[in-house]
């Protein structure tokens, strides 16, 4: 998945607004990854503001970027919140 830093990385010369599939061309023509051209071709089918409302839109990486301990740690965090209180210390 894409991340939010990723998808503004090649968004920086959009002229906006711009619709989808002017998002979509601009991410291409910058060399964006296959992720990210996916995340903006997922983008509901609207004019755009800014950059920001893209990024706001698009289906990012919810754990931002970081070092692999960091996701680890959140990934723990994710597991555990399921997990009944009582449950926890086995």
């Amino acid at each position: 998945m894409a991340s939010r830093t990723e998808v503004l990385r090649y968004l920086s010369r959009l002229n906006c607004p711009a619709t989808r599939d002017a998002v979509v061309r601009q991410a291409e023509r910058e060399g964006a990854p296959p992720e990210v051209v996916r995340a903006l071709r997922a983008l509901p089918p609207v004019d755009y503001a800014d950059t920001a409302e893209v990024a706001r839109c698009a289906v990012l990486d919810p754990v931002p970027e970081g070092d692999p301990a960091r996701r680890a740690e959140q990934g723990d965090r994710r597991r555990h919140l399921r997990v009944a209180q009582h449950l926890r210390s086995i």
